[in-house]
C-alpha cells in the first residue's frame, strides 16, 4: 500500500534561503550573524521539524489503522475456521451413516440376523449422537415445502389427494447441515 507523504520541500527551501541570506550578510559585514539572523534560521528549522513530525504522525496513524484492520480480518477468519472445523470429516462420515441406515432397512427373521441388526442400530445411534454433539443435524425435508437451499429435487410426481404442490413426498438421501452450513443437500422427490 503506497503511503502519501507530505512534501517538506517548501520548508526546506525556506530554511536554505534564510541560511543563505544570513551567510551573505555575514560575508558582507565580515561579522558574526546577528540575533535576528539566528532567529530566522531557528524558525526555519522549527518549521522543517514540525513538518517532519506531522508526516511521521500521519504515517503512524495509517500504520496503526492498517494493523487494526488486519487484526479484525484475522479474528474473523479464525472464528469462521473454528465454527466450521471438521467439515471435511463430516463429509467423509456421511456415506458411512447412509450405509448404516440401508443396513437397518433390511428385514431379518433369524436370531443371529436380529442380533446383528441390533448391533448396527447401536452403532448408528452412537454415530448420530456424536454428530449432533458437534453441530451436525439432519435436514428435515419430508412433507415440508421444497427448499432449494437445503434440498435437491431429483424427481417430480403428480400431486395426490392430501398433498400440497411443491411439497417433498419422499427423501431418497438424507441431507445434513453443520451449524448453519449445508454439508450435503437432501435428495428428494417433489409433488407438483
Amino acid at each position: 500500500m503506497a503511503k502519501k507523504e507530505k512534501s517538506t520541500k517548501p520548508v526546506e527551501e525556506k530554511q536554505d534561503q534564510a541560511t543563505d541570506q544570513v551567510k551573505a550578510k555575514s560575508d558582507q559585514a565580515k561579522t558574526k550573524p546577528t540575533a535576528d539572523d539566528q532567529v530566522t534560521i531557528l524558525k526555519a528549522q522549527i518549521e522543517k521539524l514540525q513538518a517532519d513530525v506531522s508526516t511521521k504522525d500521519d504515517q503512524y496513524l495509517r500504520a496503526e489503522a492498517e494493523i487494526q484492520n488486519m487484526t479484525k480480518r484475522f479474528n474473523k477468519e479464525r472464528e469462521s475456521l473454528l465454527k466450521y472445523d471438521g467439515q471435511d470429516l463430516v463429509k467423509g462420515i456421511l456415506p458411512v451413516l447412509d450405509n448404516l441406515k440401508r443396513a437397518l432397512q433390511i428385514e431379518v427373521s433369524d436370531d443371529a440376523g436380529k442380533q446383528l441388526k441390533k448391533g448396527i442400530q447401536m452403532v448408528h445411534d452412537h454415530l448420530e449422537q456424536a454428530l449432533k454433539e458437534h453441530g451436525v443435524t439432519e435436514i428435515e425435508a419430508l412433507n415440508k415445502p421444497f427448499d432449494p437451499q437445503t434440498s435437491q429435487a431429483v424427481q417430480t410426481v403428480p400431486v395426490e389427494d392430501g398433498q400440497k404442490p411443491e411439497t417433498v413426498v419422499k427423501v431418497l438421501q438424507a441431507g445434513y447441515m453443520l451449524k448453519d452450513r449445508v454439508m450435503r443437500p437432501a435428495m428428494v422427490i417433489v409433488a407438483q
